[in-house]
């Protein structure tokens, strides 16, 4: 993931909001400047490179002291990203540092 090109396709308004991850972010109470947060200063802890049609990444970042996941993918041959979806990690699915997935 080039985080250069997705923070200037946050900059420049290039990001796609897949309905799903609207609808969760709705339920979850997780507002747009959040996941833009996350995006931009949020540390890439997963890669998805067989992803498709694009590569994708999750970043985990903190808002208000709380962790937030986010998925998200860029198209680099024309510069807009696109978030996939976006939640709060649990304690169910990852240790307590929220990078590492619990095995099952």
């Amino acid at each position: 993931m080039n985080r250069d090109v997705l923070r200037s396709a946050i900059e420049n308004g290039y990001i796609e909001w897949q309905r799903h991850s609207l609808e969760r972010m709705f339920e979850r109470g997780i507002s747009r400047e959040d996941v833009k947060e996350i995006l931009r200063k949020g540390e890439i802890i997963e890669d998805y490179p067989d992803d498709k049609p694009y590569p994708s990444v999750l970043f985990l970042g903190w808002i208000n002291e709380e962790p937030l996941h986010v998925v998200a993918a860029i198209d680099l041959l024309t510069g807009w990203g696109f978030v996939i979806t976006a939640y709060k990690p649990d304690l169910e699915h990852f240790e307590s540092d929220y990078k590492t997935r619990r095995q099952k």
